[in-house]
């Protein structure tokens, strides 16, 4: 029986949108879809991050993070890269390090001391079940937005037509 694994609970540290970007990126890079980026997969993600690794360098990435040594990377597995980058626990210049750094994703923009102090005092201040709902409705509100500008594109574009008819 596995348990279900909740990004959003486990990984406290990011936010929804770097999380979701964390999925993107992992997506983007499983190209077997089959929910596990392989040695093959990394190897290819990391030569299109610009920083191919070597076979050795690879299986060194891999058994960082491979919790359940299956030789994949999960994309729970995969957050793990991103936590331990946060918290500066990846050797200087590794593949996982490079992989954290080249990603799009800035999970520590001030380094764990600053972003301790920071997350204490944020918690302090709101705690975890409003931050999501701010989140979610930041998402929703965005969203809405996006369809607002959509309509007025249409009725603007169709406006344009009539002209020509």
């Amino acid at each position: 029986m596995s348990k279900v694994f909740n990004p959003y609970t486990e990984f406290k540290e990011f936010s929804r949108k770097q999380i979701k970007d964390m999925e993107k990126m992992f997506k983007t890079f499983d190209t077997g879809k089959d929910n596990y980026i392989d040695m093959m997969e990394l190897k290819l993600m990391m030569e299109k991050l610009g920083a191919p690794q070597t076979h050795l360098g690879l299986k060194n990435m891999m058994k960082e993070v491979d919790e359940d040594l299956d030789n994949k990377l999960s994309f729970r597995e995969f957050l793990m890269i991103f936590r331990k980058a946060a918290a500066g626990e990846l050797a200087e210049d590794s593949g996982l390090d490079i992989l954290a750094r080249l990603s799009e994703i800035d999970v520590s923009a001030e380094g764990v001391k600053g972003a301790k102090t920071f997350f204490e005092a944020k918690v302090h201040a709101i705690n975890d079940s409003n931050r999501f709902e701010a989140e979610i409705k930041q998402e929703q509100e965005s969203k809405r937005q996006q369809a607002q500008e959509q309509k007025q594109r249409r009725a603007a574009f169709k406006e344009l037509q009539s002209a020509f008819k």
